[in-house]
């Protein structure tokens, strides 16, 4: 891939919520209105062990994320019924539930500092503590505290990659070698071109 910063590209999922409530159309036009410009997009459904993979978590950190979960519980007077790492390994059960559960869109945006961007516009992973203006923020209206009461992932409309090096890595996991495409916009030559000369001739 090209190493300008303006060929970045970042991966994002549409979530089964996202795809139910018919959100796709949204979503992708708040990312192109940025500027980010559209190399793949595929509406698909989710191999289960792939997306143990995709999540990458080891042992470490399911016990850490586990060890808070069991602290929680007992602060609460909950019985703590299962090792921590269990617990950890819960919020990846979750997720790879929830993914599954129905048909996802997945795309690969590209752009100048499309990973931090793509982050910018979706909003904090909360929807219920998501900034105004946000994907997440506009869109949803789902919390931590109502997926742990109904013991399920939390429902926010998109997955997208947090690094670069990250983005690289889902791609290669989820696409194949020659799926993404190349070509130049109309809008890029504004967005990006070392000057305008000639644009009033």
């Amino acid at each position: 891939m090209d190493n300008h910063p303006k060929k970045e590209r970042s991966f994002v999922i549409v979530k089964p919520d996202g795809v139910q409530r018919g959100l796709i159309g949204e979503i992708t036009r708040r990312f192109e209105r940025a500027g980010l410009k559209l190399v793949y997009l595929k509406l698909s459904l989710l191999d289960e062990k792939k997306l143990w993979e995709h999540y990458g978590k080891d042992d470490a950190w399911f016990t850490r994320k586990g060890q808070g979960i069991a602290d929680d519980r007992a602060k609460a007077g909950m019985p703590v019924e299962k090792e921590a790492i269990e617990y950890g390994k819960d919020i990846i059960r979750a997720l790879v539930k929830f993914m599954t559960a129905g048909p996802v869109v997945v795309m690969v945006l590209e752009g100048n500092q499309a990973v931090a961007v793509v982050k910018k516009l979706v909003g904090g992973t909360e929807p219920a503590t998501s900034d105004v203006g946000t994907i997440r923020g506009d869109l949803t209206l789902d919390s931590y505290q109502i997926a742990a009461v109904d013991d399920r992932a939390v429902r926010n409309l998109i997955h997208c990659s947090d690094a670069p090096e990250e983005a690289e890595r889902e791609i290669k996991l989820w696409l194949s070698e020659g799926e993404l495409l190349s070509y130049r916009v109309f809008a890029e030559q504004i967005l990006y071109d070392v000057n305008l000369d000639g644009i009033m001739d």
